[in-house]
């Protein structure tokens, strides 16, 4: 049978935090003295000296004007490459709901050869008031009932896979514990 592996999109796929914090926070923020590799929270607001608020709106600013041009992880898109065809693939993001149509479109059109299902779990914001079925990636999980690992740069997200009874692993970035992991490896265990 063959396995289903379900991507995060933003920071497994493409590299989100780092092109907003490169191209919108610091030209916003010129005196911050912050490098990438110090973002070791997510949401990285305490890290920043900004509010929650102030970062999702600087971050969702950013998609809508930005995420549709985010270039794919290369060591991700060649493992697919390689590797795609052996496997089933979902991807599984928590982005506000209206960002997820350019998430959507960016997700089928550098990675839809492979993945061809698409989730959104909300990501919560004070204007959006649609129904939550799902208030984790493992309440979605659970419900799906066909994914066999999830890749995800959350901590979080990994817990409630590990909840749902779903295989998962970290994927490396500045705020996770697998800062030492490089991509190659948790590539590599996925075969």
């Amino acid at each position: 049978m063959t396995r289903t592996i379900a991507w995060d999109v933003d920071d497994v796929l493409n590299d989100l935090m780092r092109a907003w914090f490169e191209q919108a926070f610091r030209p916003a923020h010129p005196s911050c003295a912050v490098a990438y590799e110090q973002l070791v929270e997510n949401p990285p607001c305490a890290v920043l000296g900004i509010t929650l608020e102030q970062y999702l709106a600087s971050l969702d600013g950013f998609r809508l004007a930005h995420a549709a041009d985010l270039a794919p992880d290369p060591e991700v898109l060649d493992w697919f490459t390689r590797h795609g065809d052996a496997f089933r693939h979902v991807a599984v993001t928590a982005t506000p709901l209206h960002t997820a149509p350019i998430s959507a479109a960016w997700v089928l059109r550098h990675f839809g050869r492979w993945i061809r299902t698409f989730s959104v779990i909300p990501s919560p914001r004070p204007f959006d008031a649609s129904k939550r079925w799902d208030a984790t990636k493992g309440d979605w999980l659970r419900w799906c009932g066909k994914v066999d690992v999830l890749v995800d740069d959350s901590p979080r997200n990994l817990a409630s896979a590990g909840e749902a009874g779903v295989a998962a692993v970290l994927w490396p970035r500045p705020w996770n514990a697998a800062r030492g992991c490089g991509a190659a490896d948790v590539l590599a265990s996925l075969c």
